[in-house]
Order: structure tokens, then sequence, then C-alpha cells
């Protein structure tokens, strides 16, 4: 017998090998993983640009967009790819996600959005201003 995929079990009747669907926690660690990787890659270019002026606005927007993409194709099938409380939120009032999941999801996103803020303190210091967004003009 061939060792199964945790998501592949044999069914009880003609021991075929049929998929389950990924349990409520293996969707909000894939929303915590996503959204920890989008804010650390999207923040962190935004700061590295402030820094060194070498990604440029463009190449802040084609981090994000090419993120966004890459984590869809790895958690799209496991969480919906969320990765933003807004979308959650928007999924349960459109009916496509249970109301009593979406606290699990949003509690997920922001503890990963809060741990990639962390985690860029680390490398980066605590600078304030690093990934702001600041008007520039006057009042």
């Amino acid at each position: 017998m061939t060792q199964l995929d945790i998501t592949q079990r044999p069914h009880p009747v003609d021991n075929k090998t049929t998929v389950s669907s990924p349990t409520l926690l293996q969707k909000c660690f894939a929303e915590f993983i996503g959204t920890y990787c989008l804010v650390f890659s999207g923040t962190g270019a935004i700061v590295v640009d402030s820094i060194t002026h070498q990604v440029t606005p463009v190449g802040v927007a084609m981090v994000f967009g090419l993120i966004v993409m890459a984590l869809i194709y790895a958690f799209g099938h496991v969480s919906g790819a969320h990765f933003n409380p807004a979308v959650t939120i928007g999924f349960v009032v459109a009916g496509e996600m249970r109301l009593v999941d979406a606290p699990l999801y949003i509690a997920a996103q922001m503890a990963g959005a809060v741990c990639a803020s962390c985690t860029l303190v680390i490398m980066f210091g605590n600078v304030h201003y690093l990934g702001a967004t600041i008007p520039s003009s006057s009042w």
C-alpha cells in the first residue's frame, strides 16, 4: 500500500482514495500563513524602497500582485485565500462562508499581520514612518 497524502483517505466500502475537505484549523492556518506572507512581502517592499529608493512604486505594486497570485495558487484550495478581513466579511455577506467560521478566519488574519509586522520591526528597527503612507503636501 502506498503512503497517502494527509488529506486523502481510502473509502470504507470500495477502498478507493477520496479527498476530504480541509478542517477549520487547516483553513485558519492557511489564512495565518498567507496573511503573514502578504504583509511581510508587501510592507517589506515598501520599507526597502523607502530605505534604498531602488524598488520604485511599480516594483512595490508588482510585489503585491505577485505575492497575492502565488498565495492564491498555494492556499486557494484550502481556505479560499481571503487574507483580508474585508474579503472574509464579503464572503459571509454573499453567503459563501458560514458566519461562525468568520471570527476564526479574521483572528488568524490579524495574528498573521501582527506577526509579519513584528518580523519587519525586528529586521529594520522601530522606525515609525517606514511603510507608512505619508501625504506629500501640507494639510
